[in-house]
């Protein structure tokens, strides 16, 4: 699935097809460089999700936990600071991803090793200054 040429304005309703066409799959990778929009994609997938509490990036904690209105986890990390794998086995990342729960993880690339077989890759690109282009992909 391709989102071309979208604004901070249209990102709920990007937001809302993803978790439209992609609902099955739970745990969401995002890439994209500095500043193209991961953190602010993750609040606004909270939203459709229904995560009551105000979602912030997890970038010193490397996890945040959100419960939602329908009583379910969202598990929202940020891989950016993590110097090794080791790291991310240390805070039991394989229990997250295999919980059943939907993951949302900014900066994968290190722990892609650790990564369930079915996952949803998101790249955003950064278009203009407030214009982003997306592509999902199952992988």
């Amino acid at each position: 699935m391709t989102i071309p040429n979208y604004n901070e304005e249209e990102l709920q309703e990007v937001a809302r097809k993803l978790i439209s066409n992609f609902s099955a799959i739970k745990v969401w990778c995002l890439q994209g460089e500095m500043g193209s929009g991961k953190t602010t994609l993750c609040k606004k997938i909270g939203s459709e999700l229904g995560v009551i509490d105000d979602m912030s990036s997890p970038t010193f904690s490397i996890v945040n936990e959100y419960g939602t209105t329908k009583e379910e986890d969202i598990y929202h990390f940020d891989f950016y600071r993590l110097k090794n794998l080791e790291e991310a086995l240390d805070i039991g990342v394989e229990d997250y991803f295999y919980s059943g729960n939907r993951c949302l993880i900014e900066w994968p690339d290190i722990i892609e090793s650790l990564l369930p077989a079915n996952y949803l890759q998101i790249n955003i690109k950064l278009v203009g200054d407030n214009t982003r282009s997306l592509t999902a992909k199952p992988k």
